[in-house]
């Protein structure tokens, strides 16, 4: 056998540099469909427009 020693498995190169992935916090946030979003952007954005040419502020 060698003399050398194995080294044991430190940080690698990309934990060094800054380029680490984080697992270990799993955040719980509200699940929302992405259809579900898009919808009620669409909805506001006809609300306001409607809004506008009914009760136009200038």
């Amino acid at each position: 056998m060698s003399s050398r020693r194995r080294r044991k498995t430190g940080p690698g190169p990309f934990t060094a540099a800054g380029l680490v992935r984080f697992y270990e916090e799993v955040e719980e946030g509200v699940k929302l469909k992405p259809e579900f979003v898009i919808f009620t952007a669409v909805a506001i954005t006809v609300i306001v427009i409607l809004l506008n040419v009914i009760l136009p502020l200038y």
